[in-house]
């Protein structure tokens, strides 16, 4: 399998090549302002700087290489900086996105009977203000959205995401080029940087080392759905392979978990207690409802479900500071 990933300088897309890499198949990475360390990916992977915004580099990658996969996770990836940056983040991930589409038609006129399959790193941002409907008069607190939700995002990464489902959709319908939609809810792992669990490691690993045993919080009451970052790509691999032409996909976490379990797990990993310090700068005025997709779709067409524990990603989480 000759297999394609944009933006392997992220989280999701340096496991992934790692894995097609470990597994046999033939993988070429692109990046560009990546936000891991690519020196952490092994030397074997042929790796391409790429910025995906020009369509020359997307068309020149695509049309030599000829990939039988195509999972196109290079994008501006965070909605607070959609808000100062909103015309790189379209940009990047609209217009990249259109430049890969097109790089495929490109290709087929060099070779006619060319049909990869693209899956394509949609966003739960998508569906925006429909989350807060939905949690209206939900006194459960739990909300389990379906890929019918409709779309009505609120910053300007959810808009570019959103745009990215529909061209992939347009592209589909009118090319005929298989493609999948996975609209994407939270994922943590090795490598990740700026969300709770990947804070609330490296704090733990740096008290390890300074032996200050604090930890800064906001509300520990609150509750989120999250899932491993293996998780997430074996999800999009198995779409990759079984996921329905032109379909759209949730992929998230069933399991939710309170942010003081997530310390209480760290504790256990590194054999000993925080002294917990309330930050009032990481108090919300209102705390969210917890979102969690609806993911019986994926599991009907592909068989996934999760596999890796908040425990083991923890102590993995750990592990990848302590030799960092």
């Amino acid at each position: 399998m000759k297999v394609l990933v944009t933006g392997a300088g992220g989280m999701v897309g340096s496991h992934m090549v790692e894995l097609l890499y470990n597994r046999g198949d033939d993988v070429v990475g692109t990046y560009y302002k990546p936000t891991t360390d690519i020196n952490e990916i092994p030397k074997e992977i042929i790796m391409r700087e790429c910025d995906v915004r020009y369509y020359q580099n997307v068309e020149r990658i695509i049309t030599e290489f000829m990939p039988d996969q195509i999972y196109h996770l290079a994008a501006q990836s965070y909605p607070t900086v959609s808000w100062f940056q909103p015309q790189a983040t379209i940009e990047t991930n609209v217009i990249g996105t259109v430049n890969v589409y097109e790089a495929v038609k490109a290709a087929r006129k060099i070779n006619w009977n060319y049909d990869p399959m693209v899956v394509v790193a949609c966003s739960s941002a998508e569906y925006g203000e429909t989350l807060n409907q939905l949690c209206e008069g939900n006194d459960d607190g739990n909300v389990y959205v379906k890929e019918t939700a409709e779309l009505q995002p609120l910053h300007p990464y959810g808009v570019s995401k959103a745009a990215q489902d529909l061209l992939s959709f347009q592209y589909f319908m009118n090319d005929r080029i298989r493609c999948i939609r996975a609209r994407i809810f939270n994922s943590t792992g090795t490598r990740k940087v700026n969300d709770v669990t990947s804070d609330f490691t490296y704090r733990a690993v740096e008290a390890e080392k300074t032996g200050v045993y604090e930890l800064r919080v906001g509300n520990l009451e609150t509750r989120r759905a999250i899932m491993d970052q293996r998780d997430l790509v074996n999800g999009l691999l198995l779409l990759g392979e079984k996921g329905n032409p032109g379909d759209v996909y949730n992929i998230s976490s069933q399991h939710i978990y309170m942010m003081s379990d997530i310390v209480s797990m760290i504790e256990e990993e590194i054999g000993h207690k925080f002294k917990i310090k309330v930050d009032p700068e990481l108090l919300r005025p209102t705390d969210e409802k917890i979102i969690v997709g609806d993911v019986t779709k994926i599991k009907r067409d592909t068989g996934w479900f999760q596999q890796i524990p908040m425990k083991q990603t923890i102590a993995d989480m750990l592990e990848y500071w302590r030799n960092k």
